[in-house]
């Protein structure tokens, strides 16, 4: 029996596994994070491992920059590779090859996870006497409240919890991370983020891109199940939960489920609107309209942009709408939460210019630049009693750093067996909890048009308070 860990890449050769997954282990290499780990590579391909090694080399020489020969070459030392499908006989072959603790990274379709579970387990690979096993998955974690509750009972037949590691990718972003030690390890913010100071969150996800090839997956499932059941709702999550009292992964999941569970139940008419894009200019470039996207129906009424309009009714939010919205073919990529803040009282500047100023913003930016945002007002230079607005910026990364993916942290939470930046299944029912009433009804009517290159649909402006407006997403390039 050995002590080496082994990383099972399930799907080794597929997309996710060249684009992402093996690019983030060469950079954990070339950070000396991987220690004694060995990897085998698991697909359908009747490959030698020499010739996967080949095929590899040329993903990463596609995908990852900056590659030191020297960490590739002990990089590619560490990775066997076994064709196969995912039959328990084929499956089964491994295990001569696993006598000490194995992680399964299923990089598959989402349609066999529960599949390829039950049958590692019956392959005998999920047994732990030669060392602990864990399993990896993908979301989407079913594609609705009852798919999702009838996968978590299959994997749950073979896997603990405890084994079970769902990979949402933006809760492994440095700087989603960065939101919790921003608020919690600095006196002077914790104390005025809540409903007496704060007035609105938003939490934006903008992109560009169409489908960009992957319409065979999107049609059909939408802005609202790719984008706000998962990502959004998680970074709400982080954006309004109580302290925790340790940096211990239960209990930071505890509190986000906490908040989770205190979103009240949203009125689909009322909290949610939808939209598709149409033909337009993005970057300059003329763009299609969705529904002449390759391979998507051309009536098609699946929404490219969806906003929702939750409550949370907790002490510290109780009123406080927060406003997530997510979709493609925008103005510009944009990923931030943003908190604004109450209107000052005024008695001071009142019958000046300073009497109603603009609003005060925090923004938490992810992309396309990673920051941290103060937006204040101060005195505009001169004569005259008049404010500007000045930005306080905290640019999260100087040059000299070297910034982690996230993947690369991600992969090592497995390996450290950290389960913090993972979803613990309580999490992913109550988020599905919140979204199916708005899936249910968007099963009739269709969603409004927005011309590609725009801020979106007209609709959305309907969840905002007098005098109040969604940062512009131009402006989040800055």
């Amino acid at each position: 029996m050995s002590n080496q860990p082994t990383l099972v890449v399930l799907g080794a050769s597929g997309d996710l596994a060249s684009r992402l997954l093996f690019p983030a282990l060469l950079s954990l290499e070339y950070r000396e994070r991987l220690e004694n780990l060995r990897i085998i590579g698991y697909a359908r391909q009747e490959w030698t491992t020499d010739q996967f090694h080949e095929n590899l080399r040329a993903a990463i020489d596609l995908h990852a920059a900056d590659v030191d020969e020297k960490y590739l070459d002990k990089f590619i030392e560490r990775i066997d590779f076994h064709g196969g499908d995912l039959s328990v006989e084929s499956l089964g072959s491994l295990k001569p090859e696993l006598d000490g603790p194995a992680i399964f990274y299923l990089a598959l379709p989402p349609g066999v996870f529960a599949d390829a579970a039950e049958t590692i387990a019956n392959a005998g690979l999920a047994d732990e006497t030669p060392g602990f096993r864990r399993l990896v998955i993908e979301k989407p974690f079913g594609t609705d409240l009852q798919s999702a509750l009838a996968l978590n009972e299959q994997l749950h037949k073979f896997w603990r919890e405890d084994q079970i590691f769902r990979i949402d990718h933006f809760l492994g972003k440095e700087t989603v991370q960065n939101m919790l030690v921003f608020r919690f390890a600095n006196r002077f913010i914790e104390p005025v983020l809540n409903a007496n100071h704060v007035d609105e969150i938003q939490i934006t996800v903008a992109e560009t891109i169409g489908v960009e090839g992957r319409s065979r997956y999107y049609d059909g499932i939408g802005a609202l199940r790719d984008m706000v059941q998962n990502h959004l709702i998680q970074m709400m999550t982080f954006a309004t939960m109580e302290p925790p009292a340790l940096w211990d992964a239960e209990m930071i999941r505890d509190h986000k489920v906490e908040v989770l569970k205190s979103v009240r139940r949203v009125d689909p008419d009322r909290d949610a609107i939808r939209g598709q894009y149409t033909a337009g200019l993005v970057d300059g470039t003329p763009r299609i309209a969705y529904r002449a996207e390759p391979g998507v129906d051309p009536v098609s009424h699946t929404e490219t942009f969806a906003a929702v309009q939750l409550h949370v009714d907790t002490w510290r939010w109780e009123g406080i709408p927060v406003l997530l919205r997510s979709g493609k073919r925008l103005a510009a990529k944009a990923h931030e939460v943003v908190f604004r803040f109450r209107e000052p009282p005024t008695r001071l500047f009142r019958h000046t210019p300073l009497e109603h100023a603009e609003p005060n913003w925090l923004v938490f930016r992810m992309s396309p630049s990673e920051c941290t945002e103060l937006v204040v007002r101060t005195k505009q230079p001169g004569l005259d009693l008049e404010a500007r607005e000045s930005v306080l910026r905290a640019e999260y990364a100087t040059p000299d750093d070297r910034e982690a993916s996230a993947y690369e942290s991600l992969l090592l939470d497995v390996l450290e067996g950290d389960h913090t930046p993972f979803l613990r299944f309580d999490e992913v029912e109550w988020s599905w909890r919140i979204v199916d009433p708005i899936l249910t009804a968007w099963q009739r009517g269709a969603p409004e048009d927005y011309v590609g290159g725009g801020d979106g649909p007209a609709g959305q402006h309907r969840f905002l308070g007098p005098g109040h407006y969604w940062r512009p997403l131009l402006n989040s390039t800055s």
